[in-house]
């Protein structure tokens, strides 16, 4: 790997393109660099985990809606639509899949210096190459790029200290992405990134207050504008230049100044794409933060004869932790029984709560209205706090994976004034972790999640299709269709199906 340094550059001074992290990643997206069997193999886990969690929020509203937006906008050849038997304009196909995947919070993750969700790079990758009649060779170098530049921007530049969401990571990687998947030239694809990654930037308030639906929708936006970016830059359109390093640019007016200096890594050329081998799935259909201590309270639960009896429980954990998804954040919406699921999904209180009263989670009833308003509930719930600790911090920001940890140590304080304390730095599912997930645990994952919204006869079938990627001529066999009564309800109507 390679480090290169960025920092803004006035004006007056000159930056070669050759200098310029736009044109740095354009190389490696580029370069025509074998993938290594291991991370295709990753590849096809992460295409059946993508589906997995499509299936099971095939008909949530969010989802209908961008369905319904997409099947507006036929196209031959097209690309396809999770649920549907249709062919749509590629990029309203990463828009309706990139929601349908996104919408349960329940695929893979990478925590570094910021947090992300490679996985989204899929949808947009996966619909351009549907349309132009790619081969399954070209999908996997095209996604282990995407990969590769998502993760590498993640653990050079932090995004959320500025309040920045995290797809501006998400609308360069898919840009290169499509770049490698499409074998443009490094030009076209220099030009792609920086449009990308201009046209991406938002704030964090779609993860913050009360949650909406936008949540899910604005990784899927990102891969939207990713496919229209390299589209108008293949007929000959420029971007914003150098996009990062430039006077007026992301890193001197929406990051850390003009005196700010960034690390980000990349291969050398030659170098393998492995990039996804550092990241990792979730078990639980919860923010990442909070899977080691779902398994913890579902190891903690049986200490504890009566939850009634419980005076306090202080979950001791990392910076991130404590203020993204605990009571640091000073959020009242995160212990409000009546909050959305997008919001309870970034409360570890409720999720712990729950967690120790079931001995475990599930996607869809962990969040109902009901169960979120049960009484006890409600009170177990608002007798948990978090704390950041250094330590817990200084793992979670560590390089070394013998001691990345995204877990905490849990004190639970029982009226009687005895206390119970454990602790998990790693979730059973992570790749350091008790259970580490494989193609066995991928494929269960999906089963469970598509059983009785997709055929046995429709699991198997593209399970096999996906199982045989590297080999695979139509890439329209990684889509699934269902019963049009697994499909939620008629959605009202918008401009594009104006009646």
């Amino acid at each position: 790997m390679i480090t290169h340094e960025l920092r803004t550059y006035k004006s007056a001074e000159h930056l070669p393109r050759e200098g310029q992290l736009a044109w740095k990643i354009a190389e490696v997206a580029a370069d025509p660099v074998a993938v290594a069997p291991e991370v295709a193999e990753m590849i096809v886990n992460r295409i059946i985990d993508n589906a997995a969690v499509a299936a099971a929020s095939v008909g949530r509203r969010p989802v209908a809606s961008a369905r319904a937006q997409a099947l507006c906008h036929p196209l031959a050849p097209g690309a396809t639509v999770f649920g549907v038997d249709a062919r749509v304009s590629p990029e309203w196909a990463a828009w309706a899949n990139g929601t349908a995947v996104r919408e349960l919070d329940f695929h893979d993750t990478f925590l570094a210096a910021d947090y992300s969700h490679p996985g989204d790079n899929i949808p947009p990758i996966l619909a351009v190459a549907q349309h132009t009649g790619r081969s399954g060779a070209d999908l996997i170098r095209g996604i282990a790029t995407g990969y590769e530049i998502q993760v590498n921007l993640v653990r050079g530049i932090c995004l959320h200290e500025h309040k920045i969401d995290h797809i501006a990571h998400l609308g360069p990687s898919a840009a290169a992405g499509i770049g490698t998947a499409l074998n443009l030239p490094t030009e076209t694809i220099y030009q792609a990134v920086q449009q990308a990654l201009h046209v991406t930037t938002t704030t964090r308030q779609s993860r913050k207050g009360e949650i909406s639906s936008w949540k899910a929708f604005a990784p899927a936006f990102a891969g939207k504008m990713a496919v229209e970016a390299v589209d108008r830059v293949m007929r000959g359109e420029g971007a914003p230049s150098p996009a990062w390093e430039g006077e007026d640019g992301f890193i001197a007016w929406l990051l850390s100044g003009p005196n700010a200096r960034y690390q980000v890594p990349l291969p050398g050329r030659g170098e393998a794409k492995r990039a996804i081998l550092d990241t990792y799935t979730k078990e639980h259909s919860a923010e990442y933060q909070s899977q080691a201590l779902i398994d913890l309270a579902r190891r903690l639960g049986p200490r504890i004869s009566d939850l009634g009896q419980v005076d306090s429980i202080v979950i001791h954990t990392s910076h991130h932790t404590h203020h993204v998804i605990g009571t640091g954040a000073n959020d009242p919406q995160k212990m409000d029984p009546n909050a959305s699921r997008e919001t309870l999904d970034h409360s570890i209180m409720y999720i712990f709560a729950v967690a120790l009263e079931d001995g475990g989670w599930h996607h869809e009833r962990s969040y109902a209205p009901d169960r979120a308003n049960r009484p006890e509930t409600v009170a177990l719930w608002h007798r948990i706090s978090t704390v950041e600790d250094p330590e817990w911090t200084r793992r979670y920001h560590a390089r070394d994976p013998k001691e990345k940890a995204f877990g905490g140590r849990v004190v639970v304080t029982l009226k009687d004034g005895r206390t119970i304390t454990d602790e998990l730095a790693l979730a059973d599912a992570h790749p350091g972790g008790a259970r580490p997930f494989a193609r066995a645990h991928y494929v269960q994952k999906f089963r469970t999640l598509s059983e009785g919204i997709l055929t046995a006869a429709e699991q198997d079938r593209f399970l096999g299709a996906a199982e045989s990627l590297p080999d695979l001529g139509d890439l329209g066999a990684l889509n699934f269709t269902v019963s049009p009564d697994r499909l939620g309800a008629p959605r009202p109507h918008g401009i594009f199906d104006w009646t």
